[in-house]
């Protein structure tokens, strides 16, 4: 079992020469929200993700999942799936992972950056290009993302202008 600890941050601009990095493309869905059982499919990997709560820190397992049983428990998925591209960005010693999100929530854009230990987390000091952290902020958590129906993702989407 690993301990995820990281933290989470809007984004003011995107840096210069993104497409340069690494990136990923992700589809994920929610089983459940509590707890968190995610189903994800990263480039032609799936995995089963448990996590418990909290917002810095949390606790995380990961299973390989079969292209197979990842489209049978997609099927039962609650609320709708996340898509986005994720870019990883050197940030030394840190790795940046800028989600561009797609979809029900285009032009969304998130940063996450883990750390390992949290006197590391409380240290960082985020780049210019950063907005406000949303750590400590569950709206932000993917999992809640997957739970808004139209309406409510315009409505964050117009909340977020404002932050």
């Amino acid at each position: 079992m690993n301990m995820e600890i990281e933290r989470k941050f809007l984004i003011k601009s995107l840096p210069d020469n993104l497409e340069s990095y690494s990136c990923d493309t992700l589809i994920q869905a929610y089983i459940s929200t509590e707890p968190v059982i995610r189903v994800r499919q990263k480039n032609e990997d799936y995995i089963l993700t448990l996590k418990s709560a909290g917002l810095l820190a949390r606790e995380e397992i990961e299973m390989p999942l079969t292209e197979e049983s990842f489209k049978h428990l997609l099927s039962k998925k609650d609320g709708i799936s996340i898509k986005k591209k994720r870019y990883k960005i050197p940030d030394t010693p840190y790795l940046i992972e800028l989600d561009v999100f797609e979809g029900d929530y285009n032009g969304f854009c998130m940063a996450e950056v883990e750390f390992s230990d949290i006197d590391s987390a409380n240290a960082y000091n985020a780049p210019a290009w950063f907005g406000p952290e949303v750590t400590m902020d569950s709206r932000f958590h993917n999992s809640s993302l997957s739970k808004r129906n139209p309406a409510e993702v315009q409505e964050f989407l117009e909340l977020i202008q404002k932050m």
